[in-house]
């Protein structure tokens, strides 16, 4: 509990110092570039989310376009040098007015008198007097500082429009429109509205667009949608076309029905008019696009809004504090690899998601918070849980298997004394006549010998996924699901006791012209509930195990010399393995400590393999013996003739009155 309040408060010091980085920085605007990239993304990712034919042709905003092919279309069939004869927009605006647009907005200035002559802007301007819906273009100029002035259209236009609207903004510092001024306090001129916002309220009977307008600030973020998925386009020579067309009594190609009810904002999209503005959907996007989007947002009250800094600082605080103790508390390196990116990808995702509400959440903020409080916890872990991992892993190695030393690094309280009762195949295994061995051996050679053989068979005992109890001089001690479960421990107990004994026979003859000494192993296997865990005295304890389970599989090491075995099995083992390995029954043992006799078997190879040919026999004698029939299985003990057999001879030969077939052990 101590380590995990240190991990807490530092996790809370780190999340702290993060998030006060990420404000200043924040404040002073670093931020904001790469943030205004990530707010660009999500709007082009979401720019054609809802959008239908249906809504499309229901849509209460459609745009006239002078676009690349209209201009060219003037040239080559009228004539028509830029710019343009202003009497050529009055058949726009006639057109607009048989269809019975709701309001038809011109973001273009005129400022200048029209170069045809007096009579170009006189029809121009009795045009706009008759459409009584008609909004014109004035120019705000501002600078850093206050307003300074406006610059007006042409009387004809000022004296002639329903409303003149401002179509002046200033982009992000990045040169990018995201939002909108929908009204300016210009001197003289209080509330110049802009396009979008004067667009809106011509029509708006119920008053709800001008509530919308009312109810906030007048720089709004604006919710960009893209315009061909959502809104009629049209060019405006197909415009002309068809009003020249209707006035001659002809069949137009587009009928004017489609703009009834409509907002119409006209504007250029031919690159050489100058009039193409970055926004977050595309870099060279209309002029009018802007506009056409404000009106959007007002009429449908869907401007993007953003969350309070001090309550994004908070979650940021929060989501950092739960990263670093997430990844200070630690867990393996999967985990720590899952924390690290989920908690770097979560202000994309909520960020994404607010997007999809219309919410500006920031994106990179939270990012740099998460990541420098993750960066912190790992340079902390990296110093000290790290280097307390590193001196575990280093100094038990040799002693434990990787299970065990990884599960006291996920938790190095387990290094306290306490154990579990747990149901394991426990290995014991010893050195025939190894103190006759030792004898003969200078203790530089026999400390060589016994490392190599010890070696040995330990890698096979961990690479089996054992743990290694112990070493009691020549003695090892093993055991099979503990501290990790392994379903199949009595299996990964047999395979490695065979292994250990072929690498053994393997080794034998190099051992013996090297050493001097023939070395054979006996092991006893057996699988029972034992209690497992750290056990000893507060300064120095052991993970190991204890039980009767225990202490038979040491009663059957020993108990290979009454049958002349090295691999003796307990019938417990012998039911787990399922039919896995090749075994063959020897007999029935009553060890000393045990009052009721236990079957065991004798441990040769795996399932498969051939079965030395005189088992069988064996297996009748043993049965012939069980029956009472001595004489039977003399017989058969003679025919088999092996180290099992023979020791069976012996007492068959003698004890013949009231003979046992349990074998009785006087000695441990």
């Amino acid at each position: 509990m101590k380590d995990l309040n240190r991990k807490l408060i530092q996790s809370l010091l780190l999340a702290l110092g993060a998030t006060v980085v990420v404000a200043l920085l924040w404040n002073v605007g670093v931020l904001d570039r790469w943030e205004n990239t990530t707010w660009d993304w999500r709007v082009r990712s979401l720019a054609t989310r809802g959008a239908t034919p249906e809504a499309k042709e229901n849509a209460e905003i459609c745009l006239i376009l002078l676009d690349q092919p209209s201009l060219d279309w003037g040239q080559e069939s009228n004539g028509w040098s830029w710019p343009w004869p202003r009497e050529v927009y009055t058949t726009i605006i006639d057109f607009c007015m048989q269809g019975e647009a709701r309001s038809l907005s011109f973001d273009v200035l005129y400022t200048e008198p029209s170069v045809y002559g007096v009579w170009d802007d006189a029809a121009f301007g009795d045009a706009i007097a008759a459409s009584e819906f008609f909004v014109g273009a004035a120019f705000v100029h501002t600078s850093a500082d206050a307003t300074e002035k406006i610059t007006w259209p042409i009387p004809e236009v000022k004296d002639n429009c329903h409303t003149l609207a401002n179509v002046s903004d200033v982009p992000d510092d990045d040169g990018v429109f995201r939002r909108a001024s929908l009204w300016m306090d210009v001197e003289g001129f209080p509330r110049m509205l802009s396009v979008g916002a004067a667009a809106s309220l011509i029509g708006d009977a119920d008053g709800m667009t001008k509530a919308v307008l009312d109810g906030g600030a007048p720089e709004r973020i604006l919710n960009y949608r893209d315009p061909v998925a959502f809104w009629p386009i049209y060019s405006a020579a197909a415009v002309v076309q068809s009003d020249l067309r209707l006035m001659e009594g002809d069949t137009p190609s587009l009928d004017p029905s489609v703009l009834k009810g409509k907002h119409v904002l006209f504007g250029m999209s031919a690159p050489g008019l100058k009039d193409l503005r970055p926004t977050p959907l595309n870099r060279v996007s209309p002029g009018v696009t802007v506009h056409a989007t404000a009106l959007d947002n007002l009429l449908n009250d869907r401007f993007i809004t953003e969350p309070a800094p001090a309550g994004v600082l908070f979650v940021i605080f929060i989501l950092s504090f739960m990263a670093a103790a997430l990844l200070l508390i630690g867990g393996n390196l999967w985990k720590t690899m899952g924390t690290i990116v989920a908690f770097l990808l979560l202000p994309a995702i909520i960020g994404y998601l607010t997007a999809m509400n219309a919410v500006w959440w920031p994106v990179v903020p939270g990012t740099l918070g998460h990541a420098g409080a993750l960066a912190g916890a790992m340079i902390i872990a990296w110093a000290t849980e790290g280097k307390q991992k590193r001196f575990i892993r280093s100094a038990f190695r040799h002693y434990l298997s990787p299970d065990v030393i990884q599960r006291i690094m996920d938790d190095p309280d387990q290094l306290n004394l306490g154990g579990e009762l747990r149901e394991l195949t426990i290995f014991f295994s010893d050195l025939e006549g190894f103190t006759t061995i030792s004898e003969g051996l200078e203790p530089q050679q026999l400390t060589q010998l016994l490392n190599e053989y010890l070696t040995d068979m330990t890698d096979i005992i961990l690479e089996s996924g054992g743990t290694l109890d112990k070493y009691e001089g020549d003695a090892i001690i093993a055991f099979w699901n503990a501290p990790v479960d392994q379903p199949d421990h009595a299996v990964r107990g047999c395979r490695a006791s065979v292994l250990c004994q072929r690498k053994l026979t393997e080794r034998r003859a190099e051992f013996e012209e090297r050493f001097g000494a023939t070395l054979r192993m006996r092991i006893g296997l057996n699988s029972g509930p034992v209690i497992v865990g750290n056990m000893g005295s507060n300064q120095r304890f052991d993970y190991t195990v204890l039980g009767d389970a225990a202490n038979l599989a040491a009663r059957l090491e020993g108990a290979n010399k009454v049958f002349g075995s090295y691999l003796m099995i307990s019938d417990a083992t012998l039911e787990a393995v399922d039919g896995t390995m090749m075994t063959r029954e020897l007999g029935d043992l009553r060890v000393v400590g045990r009052k009721q006799p236990v079957r065991v078997h004798e441990l040769e190879g795996f399932d498969g393999e051939e079965e030395p040919a005189h088992w069988k026999v064996y297996g009748e004698a043993l049965t012939h013996c069980k029956e009472g029939h001595l004489e039977a299985s003399r017989q058969a003990m003679k025919t088999a003739g092996d180290h099992a057999a023979s020791k069976w001879l012996e007492r068959l030969e003698t004890e013949e009155e009231g003979f046992d077939p349990v074998w009785n052990l006087s000695r441990k």
